[in-house]
């Protein structure tokens, strides 16, 4: 059974900063057997996140892809690697898919 979530309201929504941003790099993280670590680009912008998707996909197949990122999201720290946002993935079942946009905007685009 999913998890029930409260609902928000649309001001608590709009208090996301969701932005379109290009993979730079990517490589396992060095403590971990479930994460990797993602330098991106958010249109002049580099950050460094890390994400639970090495079960899913090789660090080599997400070099380059945009994929939408929480910017404003408060840095966490994850097995000793600091991460400065959060991407967008669904889940359905057993499969992971990172959330990418439909057509090919500019890194730093607003997800509105």
């Amino acid at each position: 059974m999913e998890e029930t979530r409260p609902v928000i309201t649309y001001q608590e929504f709009k208090n996301l900063d969701l932005r379109v941003a290009q993979i730079i790099s990517c490589e396992p993280h060095p403590n971990a057997d479930k994460l990797l670590v993602m330098q991106i680009d958010l249109g002049g912008e580099r950050r460094q996140i890390v994400a639970g998707l090495k079960p899913y996909y090789a660090p080599e197949q997400l070099v380059g892809r945009k994929i939408v990122v929480v910017v404003n999201l408060a840095p966490a720290t994850l097995r000793g690697v600091p991460s400065n946002g959060m991407l967008l993935a669904a889940q359905s079942g057993n499969d992971v898919v990172v959330l990418i946009p439909e057509k090919d905007v500019p890194a730093g685009s607003k997800v509105l």
